[in-house]
């Protein structure tokens, strides 16, 4: 007969029976027992410097690996600010498996110290939560979350360890399948006749679009996405979170759509007659006003989630399942048509070209001010193609979407349906430890660098290798930028004049830092920070009146889009400067 051991012992075994190889975390009182099992269990752990962190940190281990990132914290406050990160997870759909510690049993509901509903609270930002009652159950539930992780639609799931299950001595029963949670389960609900429409459609159609989403990613689709694309000659056009699934430099790329989509791209939308999406939810950033958007096109909609089929969009004919295997079977039916439907498209690929030389993407080039745009070319120019960027919630956010170029999924990490402040640094920690020896870059805001940055300890104490790039205006940018436009420039606290030297912090935790307030400085910059084997911080110093351009208004349509800033005579460049920061 077995020895009894402890549930936390059966938890860690539990991790490592799932492929667990890393946890990011913070320890507290109801997880103490835990962590003295942690001690000598060969399971790596970061301790973050806040709970948010963790989470975010797990967030971006899944995106970069595919697998479930994990967090643990401790109950009450630790569970709490977790939430954020979980509801960002939840809306992009990345799968997390979040360990929170809890009251004992016997104190649950009697307001025991850092006793918090932590099952209640999380429940609208999870995919499933559970409550551990008991050591014998914890293997079941470890390998349950797991599984729902990643099923279906990926998300968040959380378990609530109360520190009397974790105490507690059983022999443990495991389950017998042992593989971990890389088998996912996706359903299925289209036929053969619904895939033979949706190649008719494709056939028929002369001006079709791809639309693909960050479901191309998490089904692994992206060979598909681009065979379907190259078959039939259809440009394809990816969301926020679709960037990486299809190479920005292909001739069939029309990059990002939407708010600040390129004029070509929301144009083609605008004007096509078939729409194909994939993975995606026709979200309202995308969009614009819904009654214009594609308006003239049939749409097609590819979804493991039946409950976006039709949520926001009309379609024409939804295929609910799994986008990989959805591609194949219309690529299939499409070599049994007509494989000469490719050349009916080139009028339609020289028209997008003849818009994308109306109205490039484009800054000035020949400013000494940093120009953002300048620096995200720049990084892009000089990294490998395997490099990971992260990024927050803001203009930064949208420029390293419109000029960084993508060849590879996987590589690109962004809060993007909450758009969470805070998000890219310990995201791109999370990856770089998932992939150690590949470059890892952070391009934060300002703004929200401030929300996360006590976490330079962590990449401090563990020489996370990550680079931390901040385009630093002085200010909120977006809200900012909002404010000029649709607000009368009523600058109204966005001030960030009063926040540290970020460089000279990080030297304070041992960190390179260094400060760029000229665009002649900004390669050096750049090739100096790539060659660093440890993790360092440039500061670049960016136009604080740049702002991120086309934008659609809200409320409007996609061909409504402003595609370049009033052309006023400036007098005076100092005093327009200076009256940014009139309150």
């Amino acid at each position: 007969m077995e020895t009894p051991v402890t549930g936390s012992e059966i938890l860690l075994e539990s991790l490592k029976r799932e492929n667990v190889e890393v946890v990011f975390g913070l320890p507290g009182g109801a997880v103490l027992p835990l962590y003295d099992a942690l001690y000598s269990a060969g399971i790596r752990h970061l301790l973050v410097r806040h709970e948010q962190a963790a989470g975010f940190a797990a967030d971006g281990y899944a995106r970069v690996t595919g697998k479930p990132g994990v967090c643990l914290v401790t109950s009450g406050p630790g569970a709490t600010n977790l939430i954020t990160a979980l509801t960002s997870a939840q809306m992009d759909s990345i799968p997390i498996v979040a360990l929170t510690g809890q009251v004992p049993q016997s104190l649950i509901g009697k307001d025991g110290f850092q006793e918090a509903d932590t099952i209640g609270i999380s429940l609208p930002c999870t995919k499933q939560s559970f409550l551990v009652r008991s050591a014998a159950e914890i293997p079941r539930v470890i390998h349950r979350a797991f599984q729902t992780a990643v099923s279906g639609r990926p998300g968040p799931v959380l378990v609530d360890l109360p520190k009397s299950a974790l105490l507690e001595k059983t022999t443990p029963h495991y389950p017998h399948n042992e593989s971990g949670a890389q088998g996912t389960l996706r359903r299925r609900e289209w036929d053969q006749e619904e895939i033979e429409c949706a190649a008719a459609m494709i056939l028929e159609s002369r001006r079709a679009v791809l639309y693909a989403g960050g479901g191309t990613i998490h089904s692994e689709a992206w060979p598909e996405l681009s065979e379907l694309a190259e078959l039939s000659q259809i440009p394809v056009t990816t969301t926020l979170m679709g960037l990486g699934a299809f190479p920005s430099c292909h001739p069939l790329s029309l990059g990002m759509l939407g708010m600040h989509g390129s004029y070509s791209t929301n144009m083609a939308v605008c004007e096509s007659d078939l729409l194909i999406a994939v993975g995606a939810r026709f979200d309202d950033r995308v969009t614009g006003r819904l009654k214009d958007f594609a308006a003239e096109a049939r749409k097609i909609q590819i979804d493991v989630d039946p409950s976006e089929a039709g949520k926001n969009v009309r379609v024409d004919l939804a295929l609910i399942g799994d986008a990989k295997e959805a591609l194949r079977a219309i690529i299939a039916a499409l070599k049994r048509g007509r494989p000469s439907a490719a050349r009916d498209r080139r009028a339609w690929l020289d028209r997008i070209d003849g818009w994308r030389r109306e109205h490039p993407l484009q800054y000035d080039k020949s400013a000494d001010s940093v120009k953002p745009q300048f620096v995200i070319e720049t990084i892009s120019r000089h990294v490998d193609e395997d490099a990971i960027i992260a990024v927050d919630v803001g203009q930064h956010q949208m420029w390293a979407a419109q000029f960084y170029d993508f060849y590879q999924p996987r590589t690109w990490l962004s809060s993007s349906g909450l758009g969470s402040m805070g998000y890219g640094f310990p995201a791109a920690m999370g990856a770089q430890l998932a992939f150690p020896d590949r470059q890892t870059i952070a391009i934060v805001g300002d703004g929200g660098f401030q929300m996360t940055l006590n976490d330079l300890a962590t990449a401090a104490q563990y020489r996370v290798p990550v680079k931390i790039v901040v385009l630093n205006n002085r200010a909120l940018g977006m809200v900012r930028q909002w404010q000029e436009i649709f607000f009368e420039k009523r600058y109204c606290d966005i001030d960030l004049n009063f926040a540290p030297d970020f460089a000279k912090l990080a030297e304070s935790y041992g960190i390179r830092g260094r400060k760029v307030e000229h665009q002649k400085d900004v390669d050096g910059a750049v090739r100096e920070m790539l060659s660093d084997r440890n993790p360092c911080l440039i500061d670049f110093w960016v136009d604080p009146a740049e702002n991120v351009y086309p934008i659609v208004p809200p409320g409007a349509s996609l061909a409504e889009m402003i595609v370049e800033p009033p052309r006023v005579q400036i007098e005076d460049e100092e005093e327009v400067l200076d009256d940014l920061w009139t309150v």
